[in-house]
């Protein structure tokens, strides 16, 4: 969630007092100094805060780290405090840079959720009013803004702010950025590109095609140039020095009819085709399944671009009966962030055992089984500091058998 504020200070090159002698050509300049804020904000929701008790003074939970400004943050939360002189009699919330950066200036605001309904959240905010000092200073990663003594505890524990064993904290940072505007030219608007819709246009008309694909017995016909100039592996095959014999009519194996239909909408569009059309389901199960054999194609196909936007529908569609699949898709084609996202999402104590039960496991466990070390890793990270890990160690193996390597039912 993103916004901006900005102040503005006007430098105008005003005439002296002897400005009546100058020339009617004369011109007057003028420039405007911006300092304003990139504002975001990001909600961070403590689970379990009975159980992260005891994890010793100093040491933190720590949310996913999110952008503001060109910078990534992450909310620090500590159970027992961060001050040895405490003694845990607080608990310590702070907002941390947590990449690089040099003499970051920030506006800063923390809320702890009041969960009664009666709207009384404890804030500390920079925003909405004068700074003394102007916005903090960050000098370097891992800087922090907070505050060690920011409940008492055991008030905390009595208060309106926990409910059902959990705690929910809003935070808004405003990266501060300046710069200077120099006079306003007049310009006339340009339409976007509509190359792809020329090119889409050319496939549809059916003309000049020069080359025909069979796909499951169903003919595609298409232009060697245009496939050439969008896919290396076509230029390969079409033009190369180690092209096929026949280049006017190509058999494709391994893939079905609707995502070769898909990689051609692309390769001339510049967009995908609706997956809501192509499948004739309205389901995002049907559109999951497609984005899947649409990433294999275009990674088969070397179109990037294609994969990524791929990568992006998987990412956003992630559930329990398809992530596991998913997972071994991104394994087997080198997608990296999807596999995390997969990972990070199996590895939550709510959705492991559901995905277990699912046969995309299975077929995950038989041809990416490496995967599930990895896997073990993100539960246990996931699980560090909920005393869930030691369940897991003795009650769980990713393989389905149990610590004597009896096969038995997954469980948790």
């Amino acid at each position: 969630m993103l916004d901006m504020g900005r102040v503005e200070n006007e430098a105008i090159a005003k005439p002296s007092s002897s400005s009546s002698s100058l020339s009617p050509s004369s011109t007057i300049t003028t420039s405007t100094s911006v300092t304003e804020t990139v504002n975001g904000s990001h909600d961070f929701n403590i689970t379990g805060y009975s159980l992260s008790k005891g994890i010793g003074i100093g040491k933190y939970i720590a949310s996913d780290t999110f952008m503001v400004g060109g910078y990534s943050w992450a909310v620090y939360f500590y159970p027992d405090g961060k001050s040895n002189e405490d003694n845990a009699t607080y608990v310590s919330l702070f907002i941390a840079l947590a990449s690089e950066g040099t003499d970051v200036r920030a506006l800063f605001e923390l809320t702890l959720i009041d969960q009664s309904g009666k709207g009384r959240h404890k804030v500390h905010s920079h925003f909405g009013r004068a700074l003394e000092s102007g916005p903090y200073t960050l000098k370097y990663r891992g800087s922090m803004w907070g505050y060690k003594r920011f409940f008492k505890r055991i008030a905390l524990e009595s208060s309106d702010y926990l409910k059902d064993d959990c705690l929910q904290v809003h935070c808004c940072v405003g990266v501060v950025r300046s710069h200077t505007e120099g006079p306003k030219t007049y310009s006339i608007p340009v339409s976007p590109s509509d190359l792809g819709l020329h090119f889409g246009q050319l496939l549809e008309s059916g003309k000049d095609t020069d080359v025909n694909f069979d796909v499951n017995g169903e003919i595609f016909t298409a232009h060697k140039l245009v496939l050439a100039a969008r896919s290396p592996v076509f230029r390969a095959q079409l033009f190369g020095p180690m092209k096929d014999q026949n280049t006017e009519h190509i058999k494709v194996e391994d893939m079905e009819a609707p995502v070769f239909k898909a990689l051609l909408h692309f390769i001339y569009w510049d967009m995908l085709l609706d997956m809501e059309e192509l499948t004739g389901l309205n389901s995002e199960w049907a559109s999951t399944l497609m984005s899947q054999h649409l990433l294999a194609a275009a990674d088969r196909y070397g179109l990037d671009r294609l994969r990524l936007l791929c990568e992006a529908n998987l990412c956003r569609e992630v559930a329990i009966n398809t992530v596991a699949t998913t997972l071994a898709l991104a394994e087997q084609h080198h997608c990296f962030q999807l596999k995390s996202v997969c990972l990070k999402f199996v590895a939550l104590p709510e959705n492991l055992r559901a995905v277990m039960q699912t046969d995309g496991f299975d077929y995950l466990r038989e041809s990416c089984p490496h995967v599930l070390t990895e896997l073990l890793e993100y539960v246990a990270r996931v699980n560090e500091h909920s005393g869930i890990a030691n369940k897991l160690g003795n009650e769980f193996v990713l393989d389905g058998g149990d610590v004597q390597g009896r096969r038995v039912k997954q469980r948790l």
